[in-house]
């Protein structure tokens, strides 16, 4: 292929549009669910975010010290953090891997995000000061299990206030190398003061079971809690007394309290397109009615176990082959001439029907309108407007510097690869800590990738395969197919030296990212190019 560098600013601005929409996936898989015992959780952060990878290491602190409480973490790249207080600090934090909303520590710990909506009644107070990524911090920073980080977000939220920063509910997917939860936490209504003696937050968490997966996308999953049982649940003690208080449950109705129906805003008619996905692929023995989402349960045994890649190829669906499958729609359908020739070198022309190059699963501005489709668009789990994406693994047969990974990448995971970061790992290329989405920058890996999909998604069915067969697919298939080499090379270094196999395992990432990001720009120019 001829690669070629081509400066087209109006094409750029004009394909990449504006960015924004408040909306994450989380998909999760208990260790007796998945092919190789790992722990699942995922995250594709949706929106404009902050997507640098920055490194904070562990730090021993003084007696007396206090650490900040910040807001806008989600978007330090293009805001000065706002100092809201200061809480005490503790005598040791653990090193963590900040982006919008932090996600792995050195003990793999390691967490999704997924925004949800809520009962209007919980919007926080002024005076709440933890958001959920400050929340994210301290765990990472404090923790050593699942159950350390979820306690301590719930007690920090309680103490200081949850401040809601997109939307009135928050979820965390939070695993470790034996188990994973779904932590959910609410404001307490705007009348709450820090000097009123009364809890600041409400928040409960459920355990996914071993052999279970589930999928969080943007509403409460979280239905009917025994607190008795502590295998299963953790919840803060004034989650009915709140509820009460703000009119959210009546304890004489005769009605059980169910959590997501109280504070998360669930409807007995609500759906949702992703879970309906994710639950039909993986445990399609269920049956799902598209439009009983609402009563699905909180987590399903899978027809059979789960690897990541099959969390990943669920990353990249279109809804392809379903009656949601928008691509399947005839008002894409225009004549295309195909040429070919005869024994003779005589061309031929003929005539057929085929989609137009504008046909794609994510049509971009009104194109869908103007051809007058008649299947309903429906909210993929992978979409354009993503910042950044992962699928970790927690795995207790390993060292945790090897054993906590997150198949990470930037930008929409239908067109980027999931690149290897290890918990072990203690720098990243420079390209992957600075961004800046109101410059064209080639010294910004975000840039690379964000390109490719918008410069794709404009000419799908064209540029799609390419990408697909010639880049994407050959680069995932490699990073897999060097997996299990890399990690026993890693063991091998660990068992003599720990510091060699983090080295080892550093300059690893640093290589794919460097390799992946130089392929990317590579196919951009071909693009610009080709347009």
């Amino acid at each position: 292929m001829s690669w070629r560098r081509v400066t087209w600013v109006v094409l750029i601005v004009a394909v990449l549009g504006a960015v924004g929409a408040y909306a994450c996936t989380d998909i999760v898989a208990g260790k007796l669910a998945t092919i190789d015992g790992s722990v699942i959780t995922s995250h594709t952060c949706d929106g404009r975010y902050d997507s640098r990878v920055i490194i904070v290491p562990a730090a021993d602190h003084e007696p007396g010290e206090m650490a900040p409480v910040y807001e806008w973490i989600v978007y330090g790249d293009r805001r000065d953090l706002e100092l809201l207080g200061e809480i005490p600090q503790v005598a040791h934090t653990y090193k963590y891997f900040n982006v919008a909303y932090p996600f792995a520590n050195e003990y793999q710990v390691l967490i999704g995000e997924t925004t949800i909506s809520g009962a209007r009644a919980t919007a926080n107070s002024d005076d709440a000061i933890m958001t959920i990524e400050q929340l994210e911090v301290f765990a990472l920073q404090r923790a050593t299990t699942a159950r350390e980080a979820i306690q301590i977000m719930g007690d920090l939220a309680v103490e200081y206030g949850y401040r809601e920063s997109c939307n009135l509910g928050e979820c965390l997917t939070v695993t470790d190398p034996d188990e994973a939860w779904v932590f959910e936490v609410f404001g307490v209504g705007p009348l709450w003061t820090p000097d009123s003696e009364k809890p600041g937050a409400v928040w409960c968490a459920q355990r996914v079971p071993d052999d279970h997966i589930t999928c969080v996308p943007n509403v409460s999953r979280i239905d009917l809690i025994d607190p008795e049982d502590t295998d299963y649940f953790m919840v803060c003690d004034n989650y009915i007394t709140t509820a009460v208080e703000l009119g959210l449950y009546d304890p004489d109705s005769g009605q059980p309290f169910r959590w997501k129906f109280a504070y998360g805003g669930v409807r007995p008619t609500s759906t949702s397109s992703r879970l309906w996905r994710v639950y039909s692929v993986l445990a399609p023995s269920g049956n799902w009615s598209w439009d009983h989402a609402a009563y699905y349960p909180f987590s399903v045994k899978p027809d059979e176990k789960v690897s990541v890649q099959d969390i990943i190829a669920l990353y990249r669906d279109t809804m392809s082959g379903t009656e949601y499958d928008i691509m399947a729609d005839p008002a894409w359908l225009v004549s295309k001439r195909i040429t070919t020739y005869d024994e003779a070198g005589n061309r031929i022309r003929t005539y057929v029907d085929a989609p137009s190059d504008l046909c794609g699963p994510e049509p971009l501005g009104d194109i869908y309108t103007l051809i007058g489709g008649e299947i309903r668009s429906q909210r993929l789990i992978a979409i354009a407007r993503c910042s950044y994406f992962f699928v970790s693994q927690a795995r207790d047969w390993l060292p945790a510097e090897i054993g906590g990974v997150l198949w990470f990448g930037l930008n929409d995971p239908a067109y980027s690869p999931f690149i290897p970061l290890y918990t072990g790992v203690d720098e990243v290329p420079e390209s992957w800590t600075v961004l800046d989405r109101d410059t064209l920058d080639r010294d910004s890996s975000w840039w690379a990738f964000g390109l490719t999909t918008k410069l794709v998604n404009a000419q799908y069915t064209k540029f799609k395969p390419v990408l697909d067969e010639e880049l994407l697919g050959p680069m995932q298939d490699d990073i897999f197919g060097m997996q299990a080499a890399i990690e026993q090379t890693a063991l091998q270094l660990y068992q003599t030296d720990p510091a060699l196999a983090r080295q080892f395992l550093t300059a690893y990432t640093c290589s794919r990212m460097n390799a992946a990001e130089a392929a990317y720009w590579d196919f951009v120019d071909e693009l610009l190019f080709s347009f």
